[in-house]
């Protein structure tokens, strides 16, 4: 092994020599180097291989190259660059081969690689990599899109290109990605060679026996391409994509022609397809003079498109009429109404429009259940609180087991001050299993505080802990013990307290509530704050870590604490702990005994 190092230090000498002579570095600089490179190389050499060694080593040779740059550029020096440059990008090429060649599963090690090359233009090696890559990650069509993207921007070759494209599709003959890609790179090979020969053409050369295809220039290939692929993927989000790749082309209308026609004629029932339809509309104005238009005309120009877009989707709700469909026509209005504009005619339209559809979608009974908010927010901000209440007890009949349909009516209610909302709690609770429900118990307990009388609100309380899953009942625990000390005062929240200890489970947050009550009384007695401690590491004695580090607090800062039982209960603590918890504990523990916690 010593021999290989020597031999690979060797071989960076007449490179450093260089670096000294030309005044890129000094000699202690180039000694420094020589010893990191030593370690390195060692670190490399030995039988157990680690990953991290390569590119611990890896990243020191480019940081190298980055300085040698730096430098060159401070002082004006660009000779030398075969003897210093080349000989350390050869090396790092060499790393990075002896790299994927030990972990050639690693992805991410080979697009380092890539990377590499690209950075420091390494074009003919990264040919190289690009091959072997794709030999063993044939698998993977980003990287053949990757290395057909390079080929064809970078080295400017279409037929290399085409070639990665098609011995992908041998190895994944229905990826989407990968067709996509395909036909954008025949369009833009097609596009480079109209401006090509109209370059040809302008200057008037000759041309001689080379000549066009016309049908190259016309997009033939990716046509091609496309019935191909429409062959095989199935889906109105591939010819969606295709679609969009060939408007950026401004000689495809033909090609978008026939990709259109056949997007309706295969998918006519796809709510996406419509959607695209109508929006379409948006873009399809009339041709007038943006020069001469005034504000009023802009305006109604876009009022015009948005009612050719609903023409099409009032079409398409009644040839497909489905939650998906109402789903892409609601959200088009939605977004329409959100867009800013300073026509309040505009706005008012679009509003009156948007109102319009979640009521027709809602008489089809096909609204979906989260579009209800969106819509009741509406008619309340337009001070439709009639329609609101009509519209919100329908949806809960419609979506009866729906806790948050039922939670949105009842604050409907209650916003705006109905009788009603005691009588539609019952309705809801009566609808509702235990589990899920406590966000109406919740919602209720609170409507309560501020208009029932404490009887019928303590009395609410007791009947939620009931009816509330056991898993829910803690929060209602705590609300309830929070509720009886801001209305009833400490003794009467100490009597819930132990009443309601009685039945499990609780929370950690049940008994940290009692403990804050006590300490915030004048006569905050430790005995009460024991008891407290104690009852609540019965159950959490286990993972609350924190819990015993504040007991052990409160014993040494009580006046009425003991700091020698802080020992036995450490002891107790170290016991019941679990896992790393007790390291946990052990270094606060250690903090608050020098006093830094």
């Amino acid at each position: 092994m010593a021999e290989r190092v020597e031999q690979r230090l060797e071989d960076r000498v007449s490179e450093l020599e260089q670096l000294e002579r030309v005044g890129l570095f000094t000699r202690k600089e180039i000694k420094a180097v020589l010893r990191k490179a030593s370690a390195l190389e060692y670190k490399i050499q030995r039988r157990a291989l680690r990953k991290e060694d390569f590119l611990t080593y890896i990243q020191y040779e480019i940081n190298l190259l980055e300085l040698i740059k730096k430098r060159r550029a401070r002082i004006g020096y660009s000779f030398k660059k075969d003897e210093i440059e080349h000989s350390i990008l050869q090396r790092v090429h060499s790393l990075f081969n002896r790299a994927v060649g030990k972990w050639k599963d690693d992805v991410q090690l080979w697009l380092s690689h890539v990377a590499f090359c690209k950075q420091w233009n390494s074009k003919h090696q990264l040919s190289k990599v690009f091959s072997s890559m794709l030999a063993i990650h044939s698998n993977k069509p980003e990287l053949w899109i990757m290395a057909a993207k390079w080929e064809m921007e970078t080295q400017l070759s279409s037929e290399s290109a085409r070639r990665l494209f098609l011995r992908a599709l041998r190895f994944h003959p229905e990826c989407p990605k990968l067709y996509q890609e395909y036909f954008r790179m025949e369009l833009m090979h097609a596009e480079k060679q109209r401006k090509e020969k109209k370059a040809f053409e302008q200057a008037k050369m000759d041309l001689g026996e080379f000549s066009y295809s016309e049908e190259i220039l016309n997009g033939e290939m990716a046509r091609i391409i496309y019935r191909d692929a429409a062959g095989k993927i199935k889906g109105v989000q591939f010819h969606l994509a295709v679609l969009s790749i060939a408007k950026l082309f401004d000689f495809t209308q033909d090609l978008q022609k026939e990709i259109l026609e056949s997007l309706q004629a295969k998918y006519a029932d796809d709510p996406l397809t419509w959607d695209y339809m109508a929006r379409r509309e948006l873009e399809m104005g009339s041709p007038q003079s943006t020069g001469h238009s005034t504000k009023q005309m802009k305006v109604s120009e876009m009022t015009q498109r948005e009612e050719r877009c609903c023409a099409v989707f009032e079409e398409a709700v009644r040839a497909v009429p489905t939650e998906d469909m109402w789903k892409y026509y609601i959200t088009f209005c939605l977004e329409r109404y959100n867009r800013k504009t300073n026509s309040e005619e505009l706005k008012q339209k679009r509003l009156e429009r948007i109102l319009s559809v979640f009521n027709k979608a809602h008489e089809s009974n096909l609204l979906l259940e989260a579009f209800y908010k969106q819509w009741l927010q509406l008619l309340l901000e337009c001070n439709l609180s009639e329609k609101a209440t009509e519209v919100v007890e329908a949806a809960t009949k419609r979506f009866s087991q729906s806790v948050e349909m039922w939670q949105m009516r009842l604050q409907v209610l209650i916003q705006l001050k109905s009788d009603d909302v005691a009588q539609c709690f019952e309705e809801a609770v009566k609808h509702m299993k235990s589990k899920g429900s406590l966000p109406l118990w919740t919602l209720w307990v609170e409507w309560s505080e501020g208009t029932n009388s404490e009887k019928d609100t303590e009395a609410l309380y007791q009947r939620s802990l009931r009816a509330t899953a056991p898993s829910e009942s803690v929060t209602m625990k705590e609300k309830y013990l929070d509720w009886t000390y801001r209305n009833g005062g400490y003794k009467k929240a100490k009597r819930l307290f132990t009443s309601l200890c009685e039945n499990r489970p609780f929370s950690l947050d049940f008994f940290r509530k009692m403990i804050q009550i006590e300490k915030e009384q004048e006569s905050c007695k430790m005995l009460h704050l024991r008891e407290y401690y104690e009852r609540a590491l019965r159950e959490f004695g286990s993972t609350g870590s924190d819990l015993w580090l504040d007991y052990i607090k409160e014993e040494l800062s009580h006046p009425q604490g003991k700091p020698e039982n802080c020992g036995s209960i450490h002891w107790r603590a170290m016991k019941m702990l679990q896992g790393d918890l007790v390291e946990d504990f052990i270094s606060k523990y250690t903090l608050l005994q020098t006093g830094h916690l």
